[in-house]
C-alpha cells in the first residue's frame, strides 16, 4: 500500500556531492526568472539546489521548460545545439521531466521523462519519452553483491547447469562462461567457493550512495521503466519495457541495443549484443555480441559470446560461445553446453527427470547438435561434435564417441552409434567450422581466446579414448566370436593387441559392436567400428601433422629436425584437457588457476582473466607436445624410435585426408545444387542458380582450396629433416 508523507517546508534541501559540483555555480536572479517564466517548478524556493556550469556562454536557462526539480539538479555545457541519433533529432536541453538528484554532463537531451531520480548522465545523452527512470542508494546493477545492512538472503544468484541451485555463481560485469564453469563445478571445495564470493565482491562499494549512470553518447526513448541500471557508452535503447537492476556494457566500437518490448531484471549484458521484440531475461548473463530475440526467455543463465537465440526458452544454463537457439517450441534446460551448437526446433530438452525432484542435467561437448524434437532423460553426457537424430531418448545416455552421429530405435532398445560420422559423411562441416566462427566471432575485444577448430587437444583427448574403447569391444566381439587369436590370448593387454590387429589387418571387416554404457540398460550398438576407427586414427595423425606445421611456422623454421623434436620433448607435456568456456586448458593449469584462487594469490577476477591469457599464449607450445604424444601412442613407440616408414606412412594419411577433405566438401556442397529434388521447385537452371547461387561462386569453397594447397606444400617438406 502506498503511503503518505506531509511536505516539510522547513527542511533543508538536499546538497549535491561536492564531487559533482566542481566547476559549476549556483543560478543568478535573472536566470531562476527566465527558468520560472518557462513553467519550471522547484522544491526549494531559492534555488540555491542548482548548479550549472561555469564559464561565459555555457548555460542558456531558456533550455530549461516546463520542469520539475526536487534534491539537487547539476547541468553541464547547455547552449544551442541539437543532438542527433538517425533520424531523431533533438535540441539539448532539460524538457517537461521531473528531475530528482540528477547530473548531467554536456549537450544533454532530457524530454518527457516523467521521473528521473538519482541518475548522472554523461555527455549528448538522449532521454526521449521515458515513463520512470530511477536508481535505489543500495542499487547493484545485476552484480551479485551486497551493500550495507543486506542480509545474504537478498543477494541475486543464477542457478546454471542445474534446477536446484546448487551450481549458482554470482554475476559480475567481467564474467565469462569460463568463470561460470569453474565456479558450478568445483562444488565439493567450501574454500574456493568462498574465495570466489571475495573476489566477486572485491572492490565493490557497500555504502548506501548509489546513484545510476547513463555514459556518452546512450540514448534512450520511448520506454516505460529503467530502475537500477547502468547503461553504457553508446547504447541505444528504443521501447523498452522493464530494466530492472541491469548492467549494459556498451562501447563505441562494441555498441548494444535494446529493443521493443524487452524486459531484463537481474542481470549483465555483454558488449555489442542485441536484445529485441519482447524477449525476457531474467537473472542472467549475456556475454559479447549475442542476439536475444523474437520473444526469447533467458532465464538463470549464462549465455557465451557470439550467441543467437531466438523464438525459445533457456532455463538453468551455462552455455558456452557460438550457441545458436532459434524456432518457437524449442527450449533448453539445466545443462552446460560447450559452445558452438546449435539446437533444433522442438528439441525439448530437460523435460524428463527421472528422480522426485528436478535436479537432474546434462553435459554435452563442443558442437553439439540435437535434431527436430529430440529429447533426452536426464542426467546425461555427449562427447564433443555429436549429431543426435531425431527422436525421443528414452533412458539416460552417456555417448563417447566424438563426430560420431547417435539416432534412436525406438523404446526399449539399444540406441545406433556411428563412430566418427562427420569425417565419413559430412566433411564440409568440419572443414567450414573453423572458418564459419571466426567469421562469426565480431568481438572488439576478445577477452578469452576461443578455440573454434575442431581438431584440438579436447576433441583428440576424446578422438584417443574413443580409439581404445573399439579396440577393446572388438577385442571382447572376437573373444565370443571364437577368433582363435583373441581366445589365445591370456591377458587384457594381449587381447587388446589381438584386437588391434585385427582392426588394421581387416579394414573391410563388417560387424556390429555393443557398448552397454552409452544408454543406461540398453546400451548402444556401435556400427561401423572399423571405418570410424581407421577414421579416428587419421584425424589423430592429421591434428599432430597440423600442429606441427603451425610449430614451424610460428619458429619460422622450414622443417622439423631431430634437434627441433629433442625441444619440443623438453617442454611440459599435458594429457588431459577441459573445455573451460570455450577455451582449452590443461587440466593441469586449471588446478593451477584453482591453487592460486585458494591461497589468495589470485584475489580478483581480472587476475584471473590474466591467467586465462596466459594460458592461451602457451597453448600452442602445450599443443604441440601433446601433437608428439599422440603419435607415440598411436605407433606404440617413442619418437626416437620413428623410422622413415612411419614418418611418410604420416605423411600419406594426413595428405589424403587434407584432399579429400577439399573434395568431400566440395562433393557435400554439389548434392545441394545437383540434387534432383533441390531443383523441382525452380523454372530452370538459370532461376535456381539466381536464387541459391552456383558451386562456383561458393565463398567458403574458394577459401578452402588455396588453404588446402598451402597446406599441402607445407606437410611435404615436414619431415624431410627426419629422414
Amino acid at each position: 500500500m502506498a503511503s503518505v508523507t506531509f511536505s516539510d517546508a522547513s527542511a533543508e534541501t538536499r546538497r549535491a556531492p561536492q564531487e559533482v559540483t566542481a566547476g559549476h555555480r549556483h543560478l543568478t536572479d535573472d536566470e531562476i526568472g527566465i527558468l520560472r517564466s518557462n513553467g519550471n517548478r522547484n522544491a526549494d524556493d531559492t534555488w540555491q539546489n542548482v548548479w550549472v556550469r561555469t564559464g561565459e556562454g555555457a548555460f542558456d536557462a531558456r533550455r530549461i521548460v516546463g520542469c520539475e526539480i526536487r534534491g539537487f539538479l547539476v547541468v553541464g555545457r547547455l547552449v544551442p545545439a541539437t543532438v542527433q541519433f538517425h533520424d531523431l533529432v533533438l535540441e539539448t536541453g532539460l524538457y517537461h521531466s521531473y528531475l530528482e538528484d540528477v547530473v548531467t554532463g554536456d549537450d544533454v537531451v532530457v524530454r518527457n521523462v516523467a521521473y528521473l531520480s538519482n541518475y548522472r548522465l554523461a555527455n549528448r545523452v538522449m532521454l526521449f519519452n521515458v515513463q520512470e527512470m530511477s536508481c535505489t542508494n543500495h542499487a547493484k546493477f545485476g552484480n551479485g553483491i551486497l551493500k550495507a545492512g543486506e542480509s545474504e538472503s537478498s543477494r541475486i544468484w543464477i542457478g546454471v547447469g542445474n534446477e536446484n541451485d546448487a551450481r549458482a555463481v554470482l554475476p559480475f560485469e567481467q564474467m565469462i562462461p569460463a568463470d561460470a564453469f569453474l565456479w558450478s563445478r568445483y562444488r565439493e571445495d567450501p574454500l574456493l567457493l568462498s574465495r570466489f564470493v571475495a573476489m566477486t565482491e572485491y572492490g565493490q562499494g557497500k555504502t548506501l550512495d548509489t546513484y545510476g549512470v547513463v555514459e556518452d553518447d546512450a540514448v534512450i526513448k520511448n520506454s516505460t521503466l529503467l530502475k537500477d541500471a547502468k547503461i553504457g557508452r553508446n547504447a541505444y535503447i528504443k521501447g523498452a519495457f522493464k530494466l530492472k537492476n541491469i548492467t549494459i556494457l556498451s562501447s563505441p566500437d562494441e555498441v548494444s541495443q535494446i529493443g521493443e518490448g524487452v524486459e531484463l531484471v537481474n542481470g549483465i549484458v555483454g558488449y555489442g549484443s542485441r536484445i529485441f521484440y519482447q524477449a525476457v531475461a531474467v537473472r542472467f548473463v549475456i556475454g559479447r555480441n549475442c542476439q536475444l530475440k523474437y520473444g526469447a526467455r533467458l532465464l538463470n543463465s549464462v549465455l557465451g559470446d557470439n550467441s543467437t537465440v531466438s523464438c525459445c526458452e533457456i532455463l538453468n544454463n551455462l552455455i558456452f560461445p557460438f550457441h545458436e537457439q532459434h524456432h518457437n517450441s524449442s527450449f533448453l534446460i539445466a545443462s552446460t553446453i560447450g559452445g558452438q551448437s546449435n539446437i533444433a526446433s522442438n528439441a525439448t530438452i530437460g523435460s524428463n527427470h527421472n528422480s522426485r525432484s528436478p535436479d537432474g542435467e546434462m553435459i554435452a561437448g563442443r558442437g553439439f547438435w540435437p535434431g527436430l524434437c529430440s529429447d533426452f532423460k536426464y542426467n546425461s553426457r555427449f562427447a564433443s561434435f555429436v549429431l543426435v537424430a531425431k527422436g525421443s531418448y528414452q533412458h539416460e545416455l552417456n555417448v563417447e564417441y566424438p563426430f560420431s552421429l547417435v539416432a534412436t530405435n525406438g523404446v526399449n532398445q539399444p540406441v545406433s552409434i556411428i563412430p566418427g560420422y562427420w569425417f565419413m559423411y559430412n566433411m564440409y562441416a568440419i572443414a567450414r567450422n573453423k572458418s564459419k566462427f571466426q567469421k562469426r566471432d565480431r568481438r572488439a575485444v576478445k577477452v578469452q581466446r576461443i578455440e573454434t577448430d575442431p581438431f584440438a587437444p579436447d576433441t583428440m583427448q576424446e578422438v584417443l579414448a574413443a580409439i581404445r574403447r573399439i579396440v577393446e569391444l572388438t577385442g571382447r566381439y572376437l573373444k565370443a566370436q571364437g577368433d582363435t587369436t583373441a581366445l589365445a590370448a591370456v591377458t587384457d593387454d594381449a587381447l587388446f593387441q589381438a584386437a588391434k590387429d585385427f582392426l588394421h589387418q581387416n579394414p573391410d571387416a563388417q560387424f556390429v559392436l555393443e557398448d552397454a554404457r552409452c544408454q543406461k540398460k540398453y546400451g548402444a550398438l556401435i556400427y561401423k567400428p572399423v571405418r570410424g576407427y581407421r577414421a579416428y586414427r587419421k584425424i589423430l595423425k592429421y591434428f599432430a601433422a597440423a600442429t606441427l606445421v603451425e610449430y614451424c611456422a610460428l619458429r619460422h623454421i622450414p622443417v622439423l629436425t631431430q634437434a627441433e623434436l629433442e625441444r619440443i620433448r623438453a617442454l611440459p607435456l599435458y594429457t588431459a584437457w577441459m573445455n573451460v568456456g570455450g577455451q582449452i586448458m590443461s587440466e593441469a593449469q586449471v588446478d593451477e588457476l584453482l591453487e592460486h584462487i585458494r591461497s589468495g594469490a589470485i584475489y580478483t577476477w581480472e587476475q584471473a582473466h590474466a591467467f586465462y591469457e596466459e594460458s592461451s599464449c602457451l597453448y600452442p607450445t602445450y599443443k604441440t607436445t601433446y601433437a608428439l604424444y599422440l603419435l607415440e601412442q598411436l605407433y606404440s613407440r617413442p619418437l626416437s624410435a620413428f623410422t622413415a616408414e612411419i614418418y611418410e606412412d604420416i605423411l600419406a594419411d594426413v595428405t589424403a585426408i587434407n584432399d579429400e577433405m577439399y573434395a568431400s566438401a566440395l562433393a557435400s556442397r554439389e548434392k545441394d545444387y545437383d540434387d534432383y529434388f533441390r531443383s523441382i521447385t525452380f523454372r530452370n537452371k538459370a532461376e535456381q542458380e539466381a536464387v541459391v547461387g552456383s558451386i562456383e561462386h561458393n565463398d567458403f569453397l574458394q577459401e578452402l582450396k588455396p588453404q588446402i594447397e598451402a597446406f599441402d606444400s607445407d606437410l611435404q617438406r615436414l619431415f624431410v629433416g627426419l629422414h
